[in-house]
């Protein structure tokens, strides 16, 4: 091992080591980036990985979830797994990773590697670390300054498979993922039944082209937004099509089936599972989950089903606090993604309580320059959330608190329900939820701010 990639290790572990120290919730891409700079293929040298035992994760929305369900049933089953589950998911995050589990040496031991990749930058982790399976989640709008169109984030995922022989996991219910069976050496579709929450859209929602044809793919009904059965009419292309000229279909391989909500219970081949968390989009997360542990581990699904009861996911989508009597409900849903938006809408629809909802849409800062649009919520369907018993809708930031409200208005929401309190100011939002006279109340906003208040809450504002 060369001088550069020992100070390299060694920098990182005593980067890690101070920041376990200090906060061991934080610094997840900092060891790494350090390390890296002395060494930029520090993980091409990193020793004892075998290709066949590492799992990446990718795609749009679920990767986090995804890799905390396989690392966490993995560990229920005795395996030992290195995984980077705080979700630092670029090149330094992996990389902080595997200098944690190493010697100095540059040495890991470990039964299995699960690592969250950000779409983007899944070549470049390719390169460095040996890895034969792909889980795709699903291919969707998001991060538009960022990522530009869907399309080109699935032409890089596809580059990495073809270049890379890789075996895939792909949803069979989400058009551009399951396409990409067509460059991979090995498939594994998992997918799900339509269940009691699925639902259809008219034709003034967008669609998206097929990713063989290019012609408009049609939904039957959707399980979830952008997922289930699907058909393009031009080419035949259909969910998890085994033969595109007589435009058979068959099912995935590992499908959630009889879903039962009230009683947060589903199936997979038969096996009965407990439903953790029970948003109907969790449903693609513990077949993609399912389907990884048992091709690559030789689990079996009841193996499966009994270490998810004990499952917690590190950061939940909802968080509750309570202030003067007023149950608040923090949504975590991320911007820019008309899909995790949908996801949103959709969960306050389910609560058919009286009840407030404050929404704040805001700059998106991740990225240099920030910006803001609110292009995605107009792709979103608001009809369930009109008929959900929301007494009060209330649009704040001072950024785009007026083109927000006007996308509801626009979806349908009675503008007599409708105020708009252009505020960026925490205090002022408490005001609000203290002042609007129920005590459901949905918020929505930045998760910065939600920890402003949250504290504020906790001193007694």
């Amino acid at each position: 091992m060369s001088f550069k990639t020992t100070a390299g290790i060694t920098v990182g572990k005593l980067g890690n080591l101070a920041i376990s120290l200090i906060a061991k919730n934080r610094g997840t891409n900092w060891a790494g980036e350090t390390a890296m700079r002395i060494d930029p293929e520090l993980i091409a040298h990193i020793k004892g990985i075998d290709a066949d035992k590492v799992i990446f994760i990718t795609g749009t929305d679920g990767k986090s979830t995804v890799t905390n369900l396989v690392a966490h049933i993995l560990r229920y089953n005795g395996f030992s797994v290195v995984s980077n589950l705080e979700g630092a998911n670029l090149t330094t995050g992996v990389a902080t990773s595997l200098l944690k589990a190493s010697s100095l040496g540059g040495n890991v031991k470990a039964d299995y590697f699960v690592f969250e990749t950000d779409e983007r930058y899944l070549y470049q982790i390719r390169e460095q670390l040996p890895c034969n399976n792909l889980i795709v989640t699903n291919i969707l709008k998001d991060q538009m300054q960022r990522n530009g169109d869907p399309d080109y984030i699935y032409r890089k995922i596809r580059r990495v498979i073809e270049k890379f022989g890789m075996n895939v996991f792909l949803n069979g219910d989400e058009p551009r993922s399951c396409s990409l069976a067509d460059y991979a050496p090995k498939t594994v579709f998992y997918g799900a039944e339509k269940h009691s929450q699925a639902f259809t859209k008219d034709d003034t929602f967008v669609t998206l082209p097929c990713p063989k044809c290019q012609c408009s793919i049609k939904f039957d009904y959707y399980n979830n937004d952008s997922l289930g059965s699907f058909h393009c009419d031009k080419c035949g292309y259909t969910n998890n099509n085994g033969n595109l000229k007589e435009g058979r279909r068959r099912q995935a391989d590992y499908r959630s089936t009889n879903a039962d909500f009230a009683a947060r219970t589903f199936r997979i081949n038969g096996t009965e599972y407990t439903m953790p968390y029970d948003p109907p989009h969790m449903l693609y997360n513990y077949a993609a989950a399912t389907a990884a542990c048992k091709e690559i581990a030789g689990l079996t699904e009841a193996q499966c089903a009994e270490a998810l009861k004990s499952f917690k996911l590190l950061a939940g989508r909802i968080e509750s606090v309570t202030y003067k009597g007023r149950h608040i409900k923090f949504m975590r849903f991320k911007q820019e993604n008309p899909e995790t938006f949908q996801n949103f809408i959709n969960t306050i629809a389910a609560d058919k309580e009286d009840k407030v909802v404050i929404i704040g849409l805001d700059t998106v800062n991740d990225i240099d320059p920030f910006y803001m649009n609110t292009f995605y919520a107009f792709d979103c369907d608001y009809s369930q959330l009109i008929r959900s018993n929301v007494k009060r809708f209330y649009f704040v930031t001072d950024t785009v608190a007026y083109d927000a409200a006007n996308c509801f208005m626009y979806g349908g929401v009675d503008p007599s329900r409708v105020d708009i309190i252009p505020t960026g100011d925490e205090e002022e939002i408490l005001d609000i939820i203290e002042d609007c006279g129920y005590t459901n109340i949905y918020l929505a906003v930045t998760l910065h701010k939600f920890e402003i208040i949250q504290e504020m809450v906790r001193k007694g504002k």
